[in-house]
């Protein structure tokens, strides 16, 4: 469903990405693990055509990303869960999950729109009194739902998860893990999570791909991520300080 081959990016002087090679079948799930800054959310944010490679293509189901003529089609395809929810303080929660299904492409009548927001609620746990409450009454963890709830609420092919559990208790954290493994599989969607949390990728991935120094270090089954024999991943899976990853001090 989503190929990146041979993938470059620069912003200037920073090279970000140095040839990226990663396939994604469809209806799995992938994580990209790696430390801040190397570039797993420009990979993210390249395959939805919003920054374009300077080298190497980017397919979506066989079709250039950047040669997209519908851009409004293309990314009606498309679901995603910000890190921290990024729900809109202005609008009552059930306008925040349909916000897709109120404009564009994908338009429904308002009463229509929220029947289904109030739906996608109750998926992932929330009852329809939170639908006209506003994102500042609920706490994190109802928010990260709101936001996974926005994600579904078109029923997208794709859906890309940005630290789907930063900022919550373990508790949660697995509730959100367990919400989004049940949800992935019901849907049979392609999925791209970016995630720190090592629990988190044992809930959610299919396959796992390390991203490090601009390139994918090691990429395979989740089950074979322990036993992949990479100095790079090792430390990272484990949370190791020395190693071939230098912290920054």
């Amino acid at each position: 469903m989503i190929t990146l081959d041979d993938v470059h990016k620069s912003f200037g002087q920073n090279q970000v990405l140095r040839g990226v090679n990663l396939h994604v079948a469809k209806g799995t799930s992938l994580v990209i693990i790696g430390g801040s800054g190397t570039g797993k959310s420009v990979a993210i944010k390249s395959v939805l055509g919003l920054i374009p490679p300077d080298k190497g293509t980017i397919t979506v189901d066989g079709q250039d990303v950047t040669k997209t003529g519908d851009r409004d089609a293309f990314l009606a395809r498309f679901g995603m869960l910000f890190q921290g929810a990024a729900l809109f303080d202005s609008l009552p929660v059930w306008q925040n999950v349909a916000f897709r299904l109120l404009r564009g492409s994908l338009a429904k009548p308002k009463d229509q729109a929220r029947d289904i927001a109030i739906d996608k609620l109750r998926r992932v746990g929330l009852t329809p009194d939170v639908a006209d409450r506003l994102p500042a009454e609920l706490s994190g963890g109802m928010q990260k739902r709101v936001g996974l709830a926005r994600a579904i609420a078109a029923d997208p092919e794709i859906i890309f998860f940005d630290e789907p559990t930063t900022g919550l208790d373990p508790i949660m954290a697995g509730v959100i893990n367990d919400l989004i493994r049940e949800i992935v599989t019901e849907m049979g969607a392609t999925t791209m999570t970016i995630t720190h949390d090592m629990t988190s990728v044992r809930t959610i991935a299919d396959t796992v791909a390390m991203l490090h120094g601009g390139k994918i270090r090691w990429s395979g089954p989740v089950s074979d991520m322990d036993a992949a024999g990479d100095p790079y991943v090792d430390q990272f899976i484990n949370g190791r300080a020395t190693g071939p990853i230098e912290a920054v001090r």
